[in-house]
């Protein structure tokens, strides 16, 4: 899969959430750039703001750039897929019982969260 590819992917998974939890960046980006991207956490991180910047992430951003933590490519293309992604993820949240929407974000947590605990990478 070509990586650009890769990086829209990420993006539209983290609108997904976004319109679905109302979370998106350091709980799907990070990690994805981490694992998905091979890159490491202080630029993942740097990167996740500035996809992040009209809604959240100025002031933040700012300063990882200006300490050369930010790949601008991959934060525009991550940008691209949140607002398609966090669109559509509105959209499957609206018609979801809220038990289901509570039971589905926990199950996502849990599985992050253990994937991080195993991750042999310091």
């Amino acid at each position: 899969m070509p990586f650009f590819l890769v990086l829209l992917l990420i993006g539209l998974g983290a609108g997904v959430c976004a319109g679905l939890f109302g979370i998106g960046g350091g709980i799907v980006i990070v990690p994805a750039l981490i694992y998905l991207a091979k890159m490491n956490q202080t630029d993942a991180v740097g990167t996740s703001l500035a996809a992040l910047i009209p809604p959240v992430g100025i002031l933040g951003a700012l300063e990882y750039y200006r300490n050369g933590h930010i790949n601008i490519q991959y934060a525009a293309l991550i940008a691209v897929g949140l607002a398609i992604g966090a669109y559509f993820g509105a959209r499957i949240m609206i018609n979801l019982p809220p038990g289901a929407a509570r039971k589905l974000y926990a199950v996502f947590m849990i599985v992050i969260g253990i994937q991080m605990l195993l991750e042999k990478r310091g």
